[in-house]
């Protein structure tokens, strides 16, 4: 179920911790990447490649168990729903924004664009396209989209519950 809530002021600060690491930047105070899609195509499997090697460097992968290996794969499939959306719906990412605790992993794609994401609603499991949103909104706990007062575009975030 989703509440759809705004992602609160202070509930993520992405720059103290950050060490600079190529494309891709990794937090030591906390399990966290950011990738930039700056100038890159192939973003859809550049954004689970990059989500991928986040999971084994977590530890996430390769899963012990079945409901471990579910986990990874619906973070996976998120990751990829979230960015075709931006491709589709807003000229492509800007940036994947991953972190996680012990508790609960966060996905943000952020773009430039106006729209606001939704499921598709009535759902309509027989049509071809139009998922994406339904799916992201089954499998969290929760999503959102944050705006930034005064400049164009969206954070559309997710949190995933972390394997028990």
């Amino acid at each position: 179920m989703s509440t759809t809530r705004p992602y609160s002021p202070g509930d993520r600060d992405p720059e103290p911790g950050v060490e600079p690491g190529g494309e891709a930047e990794v937090s030591t105070a906390r399990q966290a990447r950011r990738l930039s899609f700056e100038g890159e195509s192939g973003v859809v499997p550049l954004a689970r490649d990059f989500t991928r090697q986040a999971l084994y460097a977590w530890g996430w992968l390769p899963a012990a168990s079945a409901d471990r290996r579910a986990v990874a794969e619906d973070v996976l499939l998120v990751v990829s729903e979230l960015v075709t959306n931006a491709c589709l719906h807003a000229d492509g990412p800007d940036q994947l924004w991953i972190s996680c605790d012990n508790k609960v992993i966060r996905v943000e794609v952020s773009d430039r664009g106006t729209g606001q994401p939704a499921p598709r609603t009535p759902h309509r499991a027989g049509r071809p396209g139009g998922h994406g949103m339904f799916i992201v909104q089954r499998l969290c706990l929760d999503w959102g989209v944050v705006r930034a007062p005064g400049l164009t575009g969206k954070t559309v975030w997710a949190e995933l519950g972390a394997p028990a």
